[in-house]
This record gives C-alpha cells, sequence and structure tokens, in this order.
C-alpha cells in the first residue's frame, strides 16, 4: 500500500489551491523544509514569508495579511503552538481574523526529537480556542480536503499533521464536521482520528478473528464534532472507546465523552497518551512502548468487554 507523510501532502495541497487562489500565501518559521512548506516556496516564491525562529511575529504577520484581504497559512512544529499562543488566542482568535495553522511533527511518531518536540497537547490546546475549526487529517488524500476546506472556512483553522508517513487510502466524501464510518460493527465501536486509522483497522481485523465484531468510525473534524454519529454508534454498541496519538486529556477521547454523556453507554475507554511526556526512538517503537500498536490495541479492548 502507497506510504505518505501527511506533511508532505500538506505543502502539496497547498500548491495545489494556489494555482486557482491568488489570495494564498504562506508564512513558515525557518522549518519549511521539514513543514514541506518548501514545495509552495518553490512554486510562488513572492508568496512565501520565511518569518526565521519567530513564531509570535509570524502569527502577527498572518493576522495583518489576513485584515488585507489575503489567506495566510502559518507553519511549525505542533510543539510549537505554546510559543505563540497568545497571539493565536488574541491576535487571530478573539478578532475572528481568517488565519489557518498548519502545525507538522505531531504525536509520539516525530521520533528521536523526543518528548520536548513530541506535541501530545496541540488538539486540546486549539479545540478550545472559540471560533477554531479543528482538522487531524487521517492521509494524504484526506490532507488534501482538510486544506482545501480550510481556505474556504472564513475563520481561524488549525491542521494537525504527521512526520511518519502513513498509508494512502482511497478517498472518502469530505464533509467538514462529520465523522466517516470505516467499518460497521456491533460489539464495540473505536473511534479514531489521524495517522492511527491504520492501527484502528488492523485491531479491528485482529478482533474479528476472534469473533469480536468491531466497528471504527474517524474524524477528520475534531472541531465542529459530528456528535450525532457518535451518538449513533455510542447507543448501537454501547461499548466505546477512543483511539488517538494525543494525551487522553482534551484530545479526541474527551470530545467524544462529551458528545455521548447521556446516551446509552455502557463503557467508555480512552486509548491515548496517559498525561506523560514523549520520549526519543524510532516511531515503531515509540508506538509499542506506549501501546498503540493494533495487536496491542486490541489486547486492551479485550480486556474491557
Amino acid at each position: 500500500m502507497e506510504k505518505k507523510a501527511v506533511r508532505v501532502a500538506y505543502g502539496e495541497a497547498l500548491c495545489k489551491i494556489a494555482a486557482t487562489n491568488e489570495k494564498i500565501v504562506v508564512l513558515d518559521a525557518d522549518l519549511a523544509s521539514a513543514t514541506m512548506t518548501g514545495t509552495f516556496k518553490k512554486e510562488y516564491p513572492h508568496r512565501f514569508y520565511d518569518c526565521g525562529i519567530a513564531e509570535a511575529n509570524m502569527v502577527d504577520m498572518a493576522a495583518g495579511m489576513s485584515t488585507m484581504g489575503l489567506i495566510p497559512f502559518c507553519s511549525t512544529f505542533a510543539v510549537f503552538a505554546g510559543r505563540n499562543y497568545d497571539q493565536i488566542r488574541n491576535g487571530v482568535c478573539y478578532p475572528k481574523f481568517n488565519v489557518k495553522f498548519g502545525f507538522s511533527h505531531a504525536g509520539i511518531t516525530l521520533g528521536e526529537d523526543g518528548g520536548s518536540h513530541q506535541a501530545v497537547e496541540d488538539i486540546a490546546l486549539m479545540r478550545v480556542l472559540p471560533g477554531m475549526t479543528v482538522f487531524v487529517p487521517s492521509d494524504a488524500n484526506e490532507c488534501y480536503q482538510c486544506v482545501e476546506a480550510a481556505a474556504k472556512i472564513n475563520g481561524p483553522v488549525y491542521i494537525r499533521t504527521a512526520r511518519l508517513p502513513s498509508p494512502v487510502y482511497d478517498p472518502q466524501p469530505f464533509e467538514v464536521g462529520k465523522g466517516i464510518v470505516l467499518r460497521d460493527g456491533r460489539d464495540a465501536v473505536l473511534f479514531t482520528c489521524g495517522i492511527m486509522k491504520e492501527h484502528a483497522l488492523e485491531t479491528a481485523e485482529i478482533l474479528a478473528g476472534e469473533g469480536i465484531d468491531l466497528a471504527v468510525v474517524s474524524f477528520h473534524t475534531i472541531k465542529p464534532f459530528d456528535d450525532l454519529l457518535a451518538r449513533e454508534y455510542a447507543a448501537k454498541c454501547r461499548k466505546v472507546f477512543t483511539l488517538e496519538e494525543h494525551s487522553v486529556i482534551g484530545g479526541l477521547g474527551d470530545t467524544v465523552a462529551s458528545a455521548i454523556i447521556g446516551h446509552g453507554v455502557e463503557s467508555f475507554h480512552k486509548i491515548g497518551i496517559n498525561d506523560v511526556f514523549g520520549q526519543s526512538g524510532k516511531p515503531a517503537d515509540l508506538l509499542k512502548e506506549y501501546g498503540l500498536t493494533g495487536p496491542q490495541i486490541a489486547e486492551n479492548i479485550k480486556s474491557h468487554l
């Protein structure tokens, strides 16, 4: 199966939408070769701005550009969201400016850079901001769709991208705020987002071999969230699990919990990063260390059924 990093698709998508929308501009904080906005820089050098290691200034520049009718996309590592959080909150979200944030290298699959650079809290930070749309694309094709949708939304948008190459699935119909049923089931449901989609589907295959019918539902939009779909499957399956490459605090798990509370759930369990920082290591080893591989997730789910 073809594999491509979501961050690569992000850079390609920016070039694609810029070809027909002259309002698109891109700002980066000295990381264009890593965030893959360097692709855009080569195609549209006059519409690219390297702001240096000055993330807060980058966001303020983008805010100003948005007031002039441009659609700026800011890019850096997801872990640096904290460096410019005040500017994102007060400089963009508070006045409802039309700025997009494509932050890459999220989660523990960043790998050897270690816990200081592995953002496991960024969804929580962005989700809580009033007016912020939050996308977590699961693969390259979904990333294209998220970038295209972000350019059409009038307001702040956060797009979380990953460094690790992941499988590219066939494109699915895309609608902001709507989840996608990847696999139907009746015994339990596993809600997931981002590149954990691969491991969620592997988990379902493993459990199917043991006679457990697991539904898998993926959410590319964490905010606004598809409450209705989450409630439908929670009521249908009654045993609910969430899976994310993010802290179990403030991310997909808490989003799902808020949506389904009081809707006939028998049990609910969050699978993710359990209130700890990441550490240095190969992505595959880190996924295993934190219990996020298919066989481990399957065992976790079985222990609660």
